[in-house]
């Protein structure tokens, strides 16, 4: 399955930036100053195959294991792959047009596109429930989505800490905008979860 095989090359090329080749992690991740005046706009993908830290990586590619491979199976690997190549750079393009004058920054992780994923999955399943650590009732899908994105807007306007939440509401957006329009029936098949 390519889902499996994203979350597997992702870890490995994680690890090895940690452990092997520590260059590959200020090289690869996404920093929109260099990307304008040096051209560096593989950092657009290569940033999404690096992680800062453990709790990082495993957050990513636990949501992206619960949710990838269902998705790519309901839509299909043709169209689950563009889905997750083409939001690695979705996600990023807020940061890059409102970073693009700041030398000091810099982001990294595949948050945006495993948003694209389960906001994929909340399109094609919407009442689903997704269970939360520490909440024992499951939340039904789109219900979550929308609380996400509130918590999302809200900590981007806050701006106090380093994760990048604009990545995740691009990438949570384009997820959901793609999977209506590419995916056949998609848009019909999700009204009709609500009797539409």
């Amino acid at each position: 399955m390519t889902a499996l095989l994203i979350l597997l090359l992702t870890v490995v090329v994680t690890m090895m930036a940690w452990y092997v080749v520590p260059q590959w992690q200020y090289q690869g991740m996404l920093k929109p100053y260099e990307a304008w005046r040096e051209g560096k706009w593989h950092q657009l993908i290569t940033s999404g195959f690096l992680h800062a830290d453990g709790s990082h990586l495993l957050v990513n590619m636990f949501v992206f294991f619960f949710f990838g491979p269902t998705l790519e199976q309901e839509i299909g690997t043709g169209l689950f792959l563009p889905l997750y190549a083409t939001a690695l750079i979705a996600s990023s393009l807020p940061t890059l047009l409102q970073e693009r004058d700041n030398p000091r920054y810099a982001s990294l992780g595949a948050s945006g596109a495993v948003e694209a994923v389960l906001f994929g999955y909340i399109v094609m399943f919407p009442l689903n429930k997704i269970y939360i650590i520490f909440i024992p009732i499951g939340i039904p899908a789109i219900v979550f989505g929308g609380l996400f994105l509130l918590y999302s807007y809200y900590e981007a306007r806050r701006r106090r800490d380093n994760v990048n939440h604009m990545a995740h509401i691009a990438g949570a957006i384009y997820g959901a905008v793609y999977t209506l329009l590419l995916v056949p029936d998609a848009f019909s098949r999700f009204l009709s979860h609500f009797g539409w």
